[in-house]
C-alpha cells in the first residue's frame, strides 16, 4: 500500500536554497525557499537572525540577487512565469519595491552585475538583438554592446573600470567567447578559443583595483579553469590532476580558489592555493553540492545532498547554516550506478530501486532535460515518489549530458535526439536483459528536453516504450523555433547548424510530429500556457495531430512557464503522471 503522504511530505517539505550575501556587508545575505508553498526571495540578516520575505506572487520568484553593499535586493519579475520582464528593487531591511532600472523596457534576462556605487550592468535579449546597458544611479541607461547573436553579462570588476561580456558573434552560443571592455564601450581584450572550444567568465577577483578574471575553459576536452588578466595580456591555467570537470571561485582575499570536482554524478570541494599551488580537499560527505562561497572567515558554506538524504545547509565549521521551518522531507533510497556499452561509448546511469522488491520492475526511464546538464546523486521528490509506486526509476547521461568532457556533450550536434535516444536505448535494452526492468511496464518521461526525447522516443522506437509522459516538450520542432525566446534560437542554430530554412532536413528529422502516425504508446503531455522555451502553439500542433490519429493521450495544461514554483502544482502534476502510467500498465 503506497503512503501517499510520503511522496507528498518530500514536495511539501520546506526548502531553501544556498545564501548569498552581499560582498561588502556579509552579515546580509539573501536565499529562496518554498516555505510558503510557492518559491520566493528571502532576506537574512545573520546579526539579528531575523528573516523576512521578500516577494510574493503568485506564481513565484525565481532570479533575485543583493548588490554588494546589502542596501537593495534586486529581483526579476515576469508575468505568470513567462520569464519576460523587468528587474525590479526593494531596500534590504523592508519597504516598498520599484523598478530597479527606469526606462529599460521588458525583455528577456541575459545577466546582471552590481557595483557598489550603484552601477548596474543589465543584459537583455529581445528581438532586436542581444544588450548590455551601463546603469548609473539618476542617469539613462547606455548601451554599452549590442549584436544580433546571444551574450550575456559575465562580470563586473570590483573597481567597476571592466566588464566581461560573453558573446557569440562568431555564430556559435555553444561555445561562447569573451570580450573585457571599459564603461566608456572601449575594448580591453577578447579571449577565444577557436570553433567548439567555449571560454566563460566565472568573475573577476573580488580585490580593489585587481584586473584577473577566473574563465572556464575546454581545451584539453573537458571543463577546466584559467586565470585572465586582460589588461596585462596574461593567462595562468590551472591544471588539476583530478578526473571529472572542474569549477571554481573566489577565496574572499583573491589568494586561492574554491574548486568544485564533478565525476560521476557526485561532487568534491577543494581549495587552491595560487600561492603555492597546493590542493586541499574540503571534506563533504559523498553526494552533489548544490553550490557552494566562502565566508570572509575562509570557512565554506555549501549546499548538500544526495538521493537518499534531503537538502542541507553545511558550513565547514561544523554547523548547519539555515535550517527552513517544518519537518524535513522523508529520505528515500539511494543510487546505485550503472555503465552500459553504447554506439558512441560508455553510458553512465543511476538506478533507484523499490525497497524489499525482486525484479523485473515496472520501470521509469526519466530522461533529463537541458541536454547541457546531467542526473546525479542528488535528492529528486519525483523520482522517489515512482520509486514509493513500485517503479525501478533509471536515469541516463546520455550524450548530449554535461559531466564527461565536450566530445560527449557535443556529440549530439547535427544528429539531435536520435544521437541522445540511441543511449537511452542501449540502457533500456540492458535494464531488460539484466531482470531489472519488466518490458511490457517501461514508461518513458521526462520535461523540456526531457519531454522532446520522451516523445520522439515514443515515435521513433514504438516498439520499446508502454507509456510516454512529456512535461513541457519540443513536439513540433520548426513551430517551436518560430516562438521560442531569442536565445535559445540562438542555441538551436548552433546545435543544428543553421535555422530551420538553412537545414530543414535536420530539424524534420529531429521532430516528434515528423514520427507521430508510428507512435503506439498512450501519452500524457503537461503544458505551461506561458512558456517561453517550449511554446504552447508547437504542443497543440501535436495534440491536433493526435486526436486526427485517433491515438489515446491526455493533456494536462496549468497557467505558468516552462515549470512551475508552486509546491501544490508540482504535486497536481506527479499526480496525473503517476495516475496515468499506472492507468495504462494496468497498476491503478
Amino acid at each position: 500500500m503506497v503512503d501517499d503522504e510520503r511522496w507528498k511530505a518530500r514536495f511539501r517539505a520546506a526548502r531553501i536554497s544556498l545564501p548569498r550575501w552581499a560582498r561588502d556587508a556579509p552579515d546580509r545575505s539573501i536565499y529562496r525557499s518554498n516555505a510558503t508553498g510557492t518559491w520566493e526571495i528571502y532576506a537574512w540578516d545573520r546579526g539579528t537572525g531575523e528573516q523576512r520575505q521578500m516577494t510574493d506572487r503568485p506564481n513565484g520568484t525565481w532570479i533575485g540577487t543583493v548588490d554588494p553593499t546589502g542596501e537593495w535586493v534586486w529581483w526579476f519579475a515576469d508575468t505568470d512565469g513567462d520569464e519576460f520582464g523587468v528587474w525590479r528593487r526593494v531596500p534590504f531591511g523592508g519597504g516598498e519595491d520599484a523598478p530597479a532600472v527606469p526606462g529599460l523596457e521588458p525583455s528577456y534576462p541575459a545577466g546582471l552585475s552590481l557595483g557598489a556605487s550603484g552601477l548596474a550592468v543589465v543584459g537583455r535579449t529581445g528581438e532586436d538583438g542581444n544588450t548590455v546597458h551601463l546603469c548609473r544611479p539618476g542617469a539613462a541607461p547606455e548601451v554599452l554592446y549590442h549584436h544580433a547573436e546571444d551574450a550575456h553579462v559575465a562580470a563586473l570588476s570590483r573597481d567597476e573600470s571592466l566588464v566581461a561580456i560573453g558573446h557569440s558573434e562568431h555564430g556559435d552560443s555553444r561555445h561562447m567567447a569573451l570580450r573585457v571592455v571599459r564603461p566608456d564601450g572601449s575594448a580591453v581584450a577578447d579571449l577565444w578559443d577557436g570553433p567548439g572550444k567555449g571560454v566563460y567568465g566565472m568573475g573577476f577577483a573580488p580585490v580593489e583595483g585587481d584586473a584577473r578574471l577566473l574563465v572556464g575553459h575546454e581545451r584539453r576536452g573537458r571543463d577546466e579553469i584559467l586565470i585572465w588578466d586582460p589588461v596585462a595580456g596574461t593567462e595562468r591555467e590551472i591544471v588539476l590532476d583530478l578526473p571529472g570537470e572542474i569549477g571554481a571561485g573566489w577565496y574572499p582575499d583573491g589568494s586561492a580558489l574554491l574548486i568544485s570536482h564533478n565525476h560521476e554524478a557526485r561532487d568534491e570541494l577543494y581549495r587552491y592555493d595560487l600561492g603555492d599551488g597546493s590542493l586541499t580537499r574540503v571534506e563533504t560527505p559523498r553526494g552533489v553540492i548544490g553550490g557552494a562561497d566562502v565566508r570572509p572567515d575562509g570557512t565554506v558554506e555549501f549546499s548538500w545532498s544526495s538521493a537518499a538524504e534531503p537538502p542541507v545547509i553545511r558550513s565547514t565549521s561544523g554547523a548547519v547554516v539555515l535550517t527552513p521551518p517544518g519537518p524535513a522531507a522523508p529520505p528515500s533510497v539511494p543510487v546505485e550506478d550503472a555503465w552500459v556499452d553504447g554506439p558512441g561509448g560508455c553510458i553512465h546511469a543511476l538506478v533507484s530501486r523499490p525497497e524489499g522488491g525482486e525484479g523485473p520492475f515496472p520501470a521509469v526511464f526519466d530522461v533529463h532535460g537541458g541536454p547541457t546538464a546531467q542526473d546525479d546523486d542528488s535528492f529528486a521528490p519525483a523520482a522517489a515518489a515512482w520509486v514509493d509506486h513500485g517503479f525501478a526509476v533509471v536515469r541516463v547521461n546520455y550524450r548530449g549530458s554535461t559531466g564527461y568532457g565536450s566530445q560527449w556533450r557535443d556529440a549530439i550536434e547535427g544528429r539531435v535526439g536520435l544521437t541522445e535516444l540511441e543511449d537511452v536505448k542501449a540502457v533500456r535494452d540492458w535494464a531488460v536483459a539484466t531482470g531489472l526492468a519488466d518490458p511490457d511496464r517501461l514508461v518513458l518521461t521526462g520535461g523540456s528536453w526531457g519531454g522532446f526525447l520522451t516523445l520522439l522516443g515514443i515515435g521513433t522506437q514504438p516498439d520499446d516504450w508502454s507509456v510516454g509522459v512529456a512535461s513541457v516538450p519540443v513536439a513540433d520542432y520548426v513551430a517551436a523555433y518560430e516562438d521560442e525566446m531569442e536565445g535559445l534560437q540562438a542555441f538551436d542554430r548552433s546545435l543544428f547548424g543553421g535555422s530551420p530554412d538553412e537545414v530543414p532536413d535536420r530539424y524534420r528529422e529531429s521532430s516528434p510530429i515528423t514520427y507521430i502516425e508510428k507512435v503506439k504508446a498512450p501519452v500524457l503531455i503537461l503544458a505551461g500556457e506561458n512558456d517561453p522555451r517550449c511554446p504552447i502553439r508547437q504542443i497543440d500542433n501535436y495534440l491536433a495531430r493526435l486526436a486526427e490519429l485517433g491515438l489515446p493521450h491526455e493533456t494536462y495544461r496549468y497557467d505558468a512557464g516552462h515549470g512551475s514554483l508552486v509546491v501544490e502544482e508540482r504535486i497536481t502534476q506527479m499526480s496525473a503522471e503517476m495516475d496515468f502510467a499506472r492507468k495504462h500498465l494496468g497498476m491503478s
